[in-house]
C-alpha cells in the first residue's frame, strides 16, 4: 500500500463533498450529522456489512448528565466526567479534548434517541470502575452489533449512500498539499478514485496489524486479539506519511476477562459485584477493580496466561444482562458448584491455596476492608451459593492512540496548525485515555467514536459550504 500519492492529472470516478472512510459508529455518526447540515456524503466501508470495532463492543456510551440518569435519580455532571476521564488517563488526555467528549456525549445520546429512535436506557445495577456515577448508556441486548444496526438503519433511512467492499489504499494529495481524494480497491481488484472537498478518517485502530502492536504494545504482542481484523492502522500510516502529528501510541483497551477456550467476553460486572480473579494455583495476584483494560496484562502475566473469575448466582443475575454473557453460559464456559471446595476441584486448582484466597475475601467484605493490592470489599458483596467460575485470558481490543485532532477533530499537523479539510474520529483518532492501558476509563472507545464523530461530520460539512 502506498500511503499517499499526487492526485495527477487523470480523472476521478466519483465525486463527493464528503467522504466517510468507515461505517462503524464514528463514521455513520459524522454522516448522519452531514446529511442534516445539508451535504450528501458518501461511506465507504472495507467490509461487506459495515460492523468495524463498534460491533465488538457491547454498544454502551457513558454520557452525564442526560435524562435517562435524571428518570433514574442519577445524579451526574460534565465536569464529574472531565475529572474522571482524567484521573483514569493520570491527566495525560488533551484537555480540550476531554471538555469536548464529556459535554457532548449527552447530546449525542439524547439526539440518537429523539432524532433516530435509538431506545437507550442507563445501566442501574452496577458501576463501572473509574466513574463516578452510573452513566454508561445502551440498548436492550447491550450489543455493539445492535448498536451499529440501528446507526446503520438511521443512515440508509436518511439517505445516505454506504459503498460497502471498498479498501481505502492511498490518499491523493492535490499541488497545493492538501488531501482531495481516496483511491480505493473493490474485491475484484478494480481500483477507483474519489474526489471530496472534506475527508473524514473514521476506520481503525492498529491492532490487527501484529507488527504495529509489537512495536508500540510489546506487552499484547502475544495476546488473543479480540479486535475486527480490518484494523491494521491505516489512519496511522497515511498521517506519517502526511507530516500527522501522532500521539499516545501504546494506549490501547484491553480486557482481562475472555472465557477460553471459547473465547467470549465476560463482563466486568462478574468482578464489579463482589467476584475476584485466582491463577491457576488459586491465588489472587492484583487489585481487580481498577479496571479491566490494564487487567489484561495482568492476567497474561499469570502462568500459562490464565485465571479464573470467580462469583455467584447473585452477581450471574446482573451479568446476564449481557447477551455475551448467556452465550458463555449456553456454551459451558460457566461452571458451577454449591460449595467452595467442589469449585476448587472443577477448577482444578489446589484447594488450599484457593481457600485461603476466598475465606481471606469473604473477612474482608464482612469488615467493609480494604486487601493487600488496596481494593476495597463491601458487607453487601459476600458470594452465597451457588457459586460460579470461568476460565479466561486477558486479550487486546483495540488501540486508543492515532491521529492528534483539534476541538473541530482537523488533524494536526506535526509542526503546527492543522490540515484544513482532513478529519479524524474513532479509532483512527488519538482518544483520552492518555498513554497506557491503564488510562482507559470504560466506554472511552465509544464515547470518542459517536462524539467526536459527530463533530467531524458537522465540521467536513461546514468545510464543503465554505463556514470555517
Amino acid at each position: 500500500m502506498t500511503a499517499i500519492k499526487p492526485a495527477g492529472e487523470a480523472p476521478f470516478d466519483v465525486e463527493t463533498p464528503v467522504l466517510i472512510i468507515g461505517a462503524g459508529a464514528a463514521g455513520l455518526c459524522a454522516a448522519l450529522t452531514a446529511k442534516e447540515a445539508g451535504i450528501d456524503p458518501l461511506v465507504v466501508e472495507r467490509d461487506e456489512r459495515p460492523s468495524g470495532s463498534t460491533s465488538l463492543s457491547a454498544g454502551l456510551i457513558p454520557a452525564a448528565a442526560t435524562r435517562f440518569q435524571r428518570a433514574k435519580g442519577i445524579a451526574d455532571d460534565p465536569q464529574t466526567f472531565v475529572e474522571d476521564i482524567q484521573r483514569k488517563a493520570a491527566n495525560e488526555a488533551d484537555p480540550m479534548i476531554v471538555q469536548t467528549v464529556a459535554q457532548g456525549a449527552a447530546p449525542l445520546v439524547e439526539w440518537l434517541s429523539d432524532r433516530y429512535g435509538l431506545p437507550f436506557d442507563v445501566i442501574d445495577n452496577f458501576n463501572y470502575p473509574g466513574h463516578s456515577a452510573m452513566r454508561m448508556h445502551g440498548l436492550p441486548a447491550r450489543t455493539g452489533v445492535e448498536l451499529i444496526d440501528h446507526l446503520r438503519r438511521a443512515a440508509e433511512d436518511s439517505g445516505i449512500s454506504i459503498v460497502t467492499g471498498r479498501t481505502a489504499t492511498s490518499l491523493l494529495i492535490a499541488e497545493d498539499h492538501t488531501v482531495c481524494g481516496v483511491e480505493t480497491l473493490r474485491g475484484d481488484g478494480v481500483r477507483e478514485r474519489i474526489r471530496c472537498e472534506a475527508l473524514v478518517l473514521a476506520c481503525n485502530g492498529y491492532g490487527g496489524n501484529p507488527d504495529l502492536v509489537r512495536r508500540h504494545v510489546p506487552e499484547m504482542a502475544s495476546a488473543l486479539y479480540f479486535g475486527h481484523p480490518g484494523n491494521r492502522g491505516d489512519a496511522i500510516v497515511w498521517g506519517e506519511a502526511l507530516g500527522a502529528q501522532l500521539e499516545h501510541l501504546g494506549a490501547y483497551q484491553g480486557h482481562g476477562s475472555v472465557a477460553i477456550p471459547h473465547n467470549i467476553l465476560i463482563t466486568w460486572a462478574a468482578i464489579m459485584q463482589g467476584g475476584f480473579q485466582v491463577n491457576r494455583d488459586g491465588r489472587r495476584f492484583s487489585n481487580e477493580s481498577l479496571g479491566y483494560s490494564e487487567q489484561a496484562a495482568e492476567v497474561l502475566k499469570q502462568p500459562g496466561g490464565v485465571a479464573w473469575c470467580v462469583f455467584d448466582a447473585r452477581i450471574a443475575s446482573v451479568a446476564r444482562q449481557f447477551e455475551d454473557f448467556r452465550q458463555a453460559e449456553r456454551a459451558g464456559a460457566i461452571l458451577t458448584q454449591d460449595r467452595v471446595e467442589a469449585l476448587a476441584e472443577a477448577m482444578h486448582v489446589p484447594l488450599a491455596g484457593f481457600g485461603l484466597e476466598w475465606a481471606g475475601v469473604e473477612t474482608l467484605k464482612a469488615a467493609s476492608a480494604q486487601d493487600r493490592y488496596g481494593r476495597q470489599f463491601s458487607p453487601e458483596q459476600r458470594l452465597v451459593a451457588p457459586f460460579h467460575a470461568v476460565k479466561v485470558t486477558g486479550a487486546l481490543f483495540h488501540t486508543q492512540g492515532g491521529l492528534a485532532i483539534d476541538t473541530q477533530c482537523r488533524v494536526r499537523r506535526r509542526h503546527g496548525g492543522a490540515f484544513p479539510n482532513l478529519f479524524a474520529a474513532g479509532g483512527a483518532a488519538a482518544g483520552v485515555s492518555g498513554s497506557t492501558a491503564a488510562g482507559y476509563l470504560s466506554g472511552n472507545g465509544l464515547l470518542t467514536a459517536t462524539v467526536l464523530g459527530r463533530l467531524a461530520g458537522a465540521a467536513a460539512a461546514r468545510r464543503c459550504v465554505g463556514v470555517q
